[in-house]
């Protein structure tokens, strides 16, 4: 499959080939499926903690005598029971989600790299150079290619601080270098916006 090559302008200046093994495929959406709900669980944190009875401080000895004092019997002051004690099946530290293997997460990627450029979604630019940090040399360049108020993921390989930065005031712009994109992010963009040196790193990664 082969698909147009851009300037930063708008511009068109020759093709480009997307690889049949990453951008061809047959979407799988259970495996999708199955992926961003691994996905979504993981960025849950899990830091949610308490102590149980064994590991709140104090309660050292029997607080009073098991006979004779007409007391219910104690025999530590760390009881769930009593104020101050330990937490009775409480939360701990967890990872939320299941593993996935690698194969099936790169399969479910392949299979939205695949629905995008299907969808004629997926536009490659020659590279994204700015030469300072501003939103709206960001916004302009997304006019260009009628993608102005849509959501859409900006590929590019290696560190681009001022594309980086400029996208950050734009809530439906996200930015990613290429080796690191996520199926979530990709599907949940409108358009796929790849430089001609991310498109390179997602065919070495993905492909």
């Amino acid at each position: 499959m082969k698909v147009k090559l851009y300037n930063q302008e708008g511009a068109e200046v020759g093709t480009v080939e997307l690889k049949p093994e990453l951008f061809e495929v047959e979407p799988n959406e259970a495996l999708v499926h199955q992926y961003i709900v691994t996905y979504l669980a993981r960025q849950r944190q899990g830091n949610a903690s308490t102590k149980e009875r064994a590991e709140v401080r104090g309660g050292g000895r029997k607080p009073w005598r098991q006979k004779g004092t007409g007391r219910a019997r104690a025999g530590t002051i760390r009881s769930p029971l009593w104020r101050g004690g330990g937490t009775t099946f409480g939360p701990s530290p967890r990872l939320y989600g299941n593993a996935m293997p690698r194969k099936m997460k790169r399969t479910a990627i392949r299979s939205v790299f695949s629905n995008k450029a299907k969808a004629d979604r997926i536009r490659v630019l020659e590279q994204i150079k700015l030469d300072e940090i501003k939103t709206k040399s960001i916004v302009s360049l997304l006019e260009r290619f009628d993608m102005a108020g849509k959501k859409c993921l900006i590929l590019d390989d290696g560190p681009n601080d001022n594309c980086l930065l400029s996208c950050r005031n734009l809530k439906k712009v996200k930015y990613s270098r290429a080796a690191l994109a996520n199926g979530y992010d990709l599907l949940n963009a409108d358009y796929v916006l790849m430089t001609k040196a991310g498109l390179d790193k997602v065919h070495e990664v993905f492909g």
